[in-house]
């Protein structure tokens, strides 16, 4: 019997403003992989051991224009392949690919994992392009209802029109409380968007959103705030703000 290999398919491909050897040390070492890898809760360490450490398998081969500079390369078992690639001193690029016997949470139009990862990609670049060497703290607001035509969450939350903003262009929106909201649309995709917010601090703020056909009636919106080099106080301040933003509290 003949068994067919099932190709990867590759969900995310971007080029990062930092070195390939910075980047792989952001999928390697815990602490940094902190820095962008999913959101702060009692079991993120654990977590992040379990995939990048004690999971992941790590190769290297020769860049065939650089040899010295290795195209490094991590896989799992169940067929993830997250790779970076030498491009120029100062910048490297990363894809992102997953087997397609690996859409066991594919439920015929969004699949988890692959929004993760893109999530996940864009927070690292985001680290190491606007916060490089500073630890991370998370608000998330999560799985909340996207409400009805007349009454869309992202609506009133000031964000109505962000996804027709252009990848660079920027972003006003105002909160329920009043406060205005700047920004840069920093990435969009067919089921989420980045702002890079201008404010008390400069931080990502990634909205996820699951339409209505995957959970019914309205859909689902979760967003994830990541914020870099500040302190308890400006933690307390951006988590009040939020609380009001999203009416949910930090995860």
């Amino acid at each position: 019997m003949t068994t067919m290999r099932l190709e990867h398919r590759q969900i995310v491909s971007i080029d990062i403003k930092a070195d390939a050897a910075t980047v792989w040390e952001h999928l390697r070492e815990p602490a940094k992989i902190r820095r962008w890898f999913g959101w702060d809760y009692d079991g993120i360490d654990a977590e992040i051991r379990q995939i990048f450490v004690d999971e992941a398998r790590p190769a290297e081969t020769s860049a065939v224009d650089e040899p010295a500079q290795p195209v490094r390369s991590l896989t799992w078992k169940h067929g993830d392949l997250i790779t970076v690639t030498p491009v120029d001193e100062g910048r490297s690029h990363l894809t992102i690919a997953r087997q397609h016997d690996g859409l066991h949470r594919y439920d015929g139009v969004r699949d988890e994992m692959d929004e993760g990862w893109i999530a996940f990609a864009q927070q690292l670049r985001f680290a190491l392009e606007r916060h490089p060497g500073q630890d991370r703290r998370t608000l998330r607001a999560e799985e909340l209802d996207a409400g009805g035509p007349q009454d869309r969450l992202l609506d009133r939350a000031g964000l109505h029109g962000v996804r027709g903003i252009p990848l660079g262009g920027h972003v006003e929106a105002r909160r329920p409380d009043g406060s205005p909201l700047g920004g840069t649309l920093w990435h969009r995709t067919e089921f989420q968007v980045g702002i890079q917010l201008h404010g008390l601090t400069e931080a990502l703020l990634v909205i996820e959103e699951t339409p209505a056909a995957s959970r019914p009636p309205h859909g689902l919106v979760t967003a994830t705030l990541s914020l870099y080099g500040a302190d308890d106080a400006l933690v307390a301040e951006v988590e009040r703000r939020w609380s009001t933003w999203w009416g949910a509290r930090r995860a």
